[in-house]
């Protein structure tokens, strides 16, 4: 029961997603006026032709790693001026955040258009939470601001997040601005990094991973770093590296060699490098965020002596044996006051209060009697 009952709630949240994909776009935005509708399954790369199948399938695959959900594409106008708007939904921002640089191109600067985006003369890419946003046209530069209304008017629908972080161990010495790419998934490490077959680097271990291009000695190498959930968990995947392939010149599966370096729970890997001492001096600039140190100041515990101790005990006695007889003098002296200012009004009332009596004298003791209430004493 339990089975079906997580089953239905995955379709619900798919399906949620989905919905929540459609009627994103608007029929107008700033000057703009058209009209959406849904992607379809697999959607076709914007600006390809359909021809190029392979590139096609390559997106698709990618787009399956991503956790695509859905989305919408339109034509929009202003006048002679056309827009070709296709929206990407994902399952959560980091999904949307592979697919963002997926389809950035080294030619893409950065633009102030949303969350994070970027364009060039006739391509934009806008990232807003779980959406990414591809917009295609002539001379762009001339609607930043209606480009601008236009996340504005997205941005309500999109889910926020925080996105990956992995980008910041890339080094920034020789690199190529703008070739990052974030892998979820051997299809789109294929793509990017094309070694061996299959899940070679272990994204079905929890891996996940960034690469990017590198200058060095005037030739580009292809930097890869991955991270793992734990440290043995990389060192076991770099000890198999170099036991199947050819990693660190270990002469094994007859491929190009490639160089890797273990740092804590990240594992980085050079391609296109000649030599191990080409791709040493970048391979030495990743770290990990982790730090393991063993002059880490702590704190020493160090036991008092016994007549500190005993002396402590007995000062701690006193304060708060101190502590009780203020406190009692205190109630009690409230007490008898408000006794004596109110008498019989607030404390032992004379027609609530019992007196428990054990009969060893003839004479009952009355409540009044405690405040002279009752007469002389024999009455």
């Amino acid at each position: 029961m339990r089975r079906y009952v997580l089953g239905f709630a995955a379709i619900l949240s798919l399906a949620a997603a989905v919905s929540a994909a459609q009627g994103t776009l608007h029929n107008s935005f700033g000057k703009w006026s058209g009209s959406a509708k849904a992607l379809g399954n697999p959607p076709a790369v914007p600006g390809i032709d359909p021809a190029a199948s392979l590139r096609a399938e390559q997106h698709t695959a990618a787009l399956k790693e991503f956790g695509f959900v859905g989305g919408e594409e339109g034509a929009y106008r202003r006048g002679a001026d056309t827009l070709q708007i296709t929206l990407y939904s994902f399952k959560d921002p980091s999904g949307a955040f592979g697919e963002y640089l997926y389809l950035r191109t080294p030619d893409m600067p950065r633009a102030e258009l949303a969350e994070l985006s970027c364009a060039s003369r006739d391509h934009a890419l806008l990232l807003i939470g779980n959406l990414v946003v591809d917009i295609r046209g002539r001379e762009l530069a001339r609607f930043l601001p209606d480009l601008k209304a236009l996340a504005d008017s997205i941005s309500p629908r999109a889910e926020k997040g925080l996105l990956p972080t992995l980008q910041d161990r890339l080094p920034q010495e020789g690199l190529v601005e703008r070739t990052g790419h974030y892998l979820l998934g051997p299809a789109t490490l294929a793509q990017f990094f094309p070694y061996a077959d299959g899940d070679w680097l272990g994204f079905s271990e929890g891996a996940e991973a960034e690469l990017a291009r590198y200058r060095v000695n005037s030739r580009d190498v292809t930097l890869l770093i991955a991270d793992f959930p734990t440290p043995q968990a990389a060192q076991r995947k770099l000890a198999e590296l170099q036991a199947k392939y050819n990693v660190n010149d270990s002469g094994n599966g007859g491929l190009a060699p490639v160089y890797a370096k273990r740092s804590i729970s990240l594992l980085a890997i050079v391609g296109g490098a000649k030599s191990q001492a080409e791709a040493g001096p970048l391979l030495n600039q990743v770290h990990s965020t982790a730090e393991v140190t063993w002059n880490e100041p702590t704190f020493i515990f160090k036991e008092p002596s016994l007549t500190t101790m005993i002396a402590d005990a007995i000062v701690g006695t006193m304060i708060i044996c101190g502590f009780a007889l203020i406190a009692g003098f205190a109630f009690g002296g409230f007490r008898l006051l408000i006794k004596r200012l109110l008498p019989d009004k607030v404390f032992d009332r004379s027609s609530s209060m019992q007196v428990l009596q054990l009969g060893l004298y003839s004479k009952p003791i009355k409540a009044e009697d405690f405040y002279g209430l009752g007469g002389p004493p024999g009455k």
